[in-house]
């Protein structure tokens, strides 16, 4: 393991190793931690391998961030990038005339072989007002018929949209493989994302005190339905919520599932990797692994 990582940020200590292999299926490696640090790769990598989480999808958000995802999974055979334009970003690209060529770069990049996903994309009503919303639907059909355009694994960001996501999903047709990214709906709101044949994606949110109604959403989705993601840097799991998170601390996250779930780490563990290569179109190669 290389040292760099350390040199940028005071890392937690790393959790107990994971008995069985898990991705890490929503990362952000490309963005900046406290300070406007950037984030070294092969220390990432060597970091979650050495926990036994040893596949990563790199998820871009904007045009440079997609870019970035193709390229660093070029060079990394244990990453694989999914290509999007935020919901946030589609009303900014909107206003100054250029969402459809930006629609259009995405398109060409998700034909990419390194490429799984088209994602993440969606709806966020939450950061974004009324005002901006027609620009999000446009940008989230388009996403979607890129998917099942080039078969792609379609990645939802949803926040403060479950109606208008699962409406829009309906209208345009649900792809082969869907993703829920960063599932924060209640049981009611997973139940239809599973009666659309979607996974459903947790990330450290689930540790969290007030997060009960997640909990309640994760206890009646099927265990053929669960992945694990981190949403790095942000979303860390308990005990280092407020701090930048990062694949490493998957551990906690899969731990804390298993408990609630009365399941044993190793079977819960063995399938979400099974879950996530089903979500992404097969298995790709592996970093480093401890087992």
């Amino acid at each position: 393991m290389t040292d760099a990582g350390s040199a940028h940020w005071p890392w937690p200590d790393a959790p107990e190793p994971l008995p069985s292999p898990v991705v890490d299926n929503h990362c952000h490696l490309d963005h900046r931690i406290k300070g406007g640090l950037v984030i070294d790769v092969d220390d990432a990598l060597d970091r979650a391998a050495a926990v036994n989480v040893n596949r990563i999808v790199q998820v871009g958000c904007d045009l440079e961030g997609s870019r970035w995802a193709v390229e660093t999974a070029r060079a990394h055979p244990a990453v694989v990038a999914a290509v999007a334009l935020h919901p946030n970003e589609a009303p900014l690209l909107d206003a100054d005339g250029t969402l459809d060529a930006a629609l259009a770069e995405i398109d060409a990049l998700a034909q990419d072989p390194q490429v799984r996903a088209v994602g993440e994309t969606g709806l966020d009503y939450f950061r974004t007002g009324p005002d901006g919303r027609d620009a999000q639907h446009r940008s989230f059909r388009a996403h979607v018929a890129m998917a099942k355009r080039h078969d792609r694994t379609l990645v939802i960001h949803d926040r403060d949209a479950h109606d208008d996501v699962l409406a829009l999903l309906d209208d345009e047709g649900v792809p082969e493989r869907t993703v829920m990214h960063c599932f924060s709906g209640d049981a009611d709101v997973a139940r239809r994302c599973l009666d659309r044949g979607a996974y459903l994606s947790f990330s450290g949110t689930v540790t969290f005190k007030n997060a009960e109604p997640l909990r309640e959403a994760l206890a009646i989705t099927p265990t053929d339905r669960i992945l694990v993601e981190t949403d790095a840097p942000f979303l860390t799991p308990m005990p280092y919520r407020g701090r930048p998170n990062a694949s490493f601390l998957v551990p906690l996250t899969v731990r804390f599932m298993a408990e609630f779930l009365g399941r044993s780490v190793d079977d819960l563990c063995r399938a979400i990797d099974e879950n996530t290569d089903r979500a992404f179109g097969g298995s790709w190669q592996q970093h480093g692994s401890t087992v």
